[in-house]
């Protein structure tokens, strides 16, 4: 199997990103007919609040970027926050550019480790780090349907798929994966011996080069074993677990606070906490879209939920601010960061994807 990271399919998902980001601000173009009413808001755009639309969209950066010093550090003392901020953001880059955001895992580890953290900490880590995007999501996502998402969802659908069904399926996978993620994590001898059975298996079918390296990950899986019994085992990993997922919330600011920047920029009011609870639903909608960055499905889902806020002639202008406050600024300045800081030798995030094989995002 190709490597997700490979210098073809990073290129291929860049092209597909904003290929099928712009078929689809063009579709809500032609739905709405609104050519020049966009042309118009972009023209009467409030400055200052697109100054806070760039600034929310460094969340990836400084709020993914703190999250993950937070938990690498009760591991691995010595890591620089700055190399974390890198990671946070380069990892949100590889997310959109891959389906189901299946690069960010093995993209945070390699900028991880080119920064210095131990590649069992650094898997360890990241691991941690999306168990507390999940229990995240998982409070957030059914909070946001008791206050009321669920009414304005149950109103709406795409064809004869509706938007609340599409919630409830999303919840459920959710809801398994974080169910996998504490068993495993929870129980991390019994994790670390069928990791070991693993290797035993894969140390009879290959050669002594092989064999070698399955020696070197034996003991990173003892080590790995150690970080987590350090998290789930201490009052101190507890509670790093705990500031993991209050701290989610600045990873995915601008996810969450997109739509009422968005709306603002272009002039229009609605009450914070309505558009916040809609924009939980829309971030946990997509967060396992096949497209990259759930291009395309992020336009026409925003459009059809957010036509309750927006009137028609400013939702493809909405949807613009909005997806670069969300995902394309990200990707503009991650693509730029990312060649810079790997100077072109992307056969290392090959290298960390098959070190990461199986490693959540």
């Amino acid at each position: 199997m190709a490597s997700i990271l490979t210098p073809r399919t990073l290129k291929r998902g860049l092209q597909l990103f904003f290929l099928v980001s712009i078929l689809g601000v063009v579709a809500v173009l032609l739905r709405t007919g609104a050519w020049r009413a966009t042309l118009d808001a972009f023209a009467r755009v409030r400055p200052g609040w697109m100054v806070v639309a760039l600034v929310l969209a460094s969340s990836d950066w400084l709020g993914g970027g703190l999250r993950i010093w937070l938990l690498t550090r009760h591991v691995h003392k010595d890591t620089p926050f700055w190399g974390m901020v890198a990671a946070g953001g380069l990892t949100a880059w590889a997310a959109y550019l891959t389906p189901a955001q299946t690069g960010g895992g093995p993209t945070m580890i390699l900028t991880m480790k080119r920064f210095g953290v131990p590649l069992p900490e650094a898997m360890t880590s990241t691991a941690m780090s999306f168990l507390t995007t999940i229990i995240f999501f998982a409070i957030a996502g059914p909070l946001a349907i008791v206050l009321g998402a669920g009414s304005s969802l149950a109103g709406h659908g795409v064809g004869i798929v509706s938007l609340y069904g599409v919630f409830k399926v999303s919840a459920t996978m959710f809801g398994v994966i974080g169910l996998v993620l504490v068993l495993a994590l929870g129980f991390p001898a019994v994790t670390a011996r069928l990791l070991h059975r693993i290797v035993t298996w894969l140390e009879g079918r290959g050669n002594t080069k092989v064999a070698q390296r399955l020696d070197a990950m034996r003991a990173g899986i003892d080590r790995m074993h150690d970080c987590t019994m350090l998290y789930f085992r201490t009052w101190g990993g507890l509670f790093q677990l705990f500031i993991g997922v209050l701290t989610s919330g600045l990873a995915h600011a601008n996810r969450l606070m997109a739509g009422y920047v968005a709306m603002r920029a272009l002039g229009l009011h609605a009450n914070f906490f309505d558009v916040l609870i809609v924009q939980v639903i829309v971030s946990f909608l997509l967060y396992f879209a096949p497209t990259p960055g759930g291009a395309g499905a992020a336009e026409a889902l925003s459009a059809a939920v957010m036509q309750v806020y927006v009137p028609s002639a400013l939702l493809p202008a909405y949807t613009i601010i909005w997806r670069f406050t969300m995902s394309y600024a990200t990707v503009i300045f991650g693509t730029f960061v990312f060649y810079r800081l790997l100077h072109g030798r992307l056969e290392d995030a090959s290298e960390a994807r098959e070190a990461a094989a199986g490693s959540p995002a």
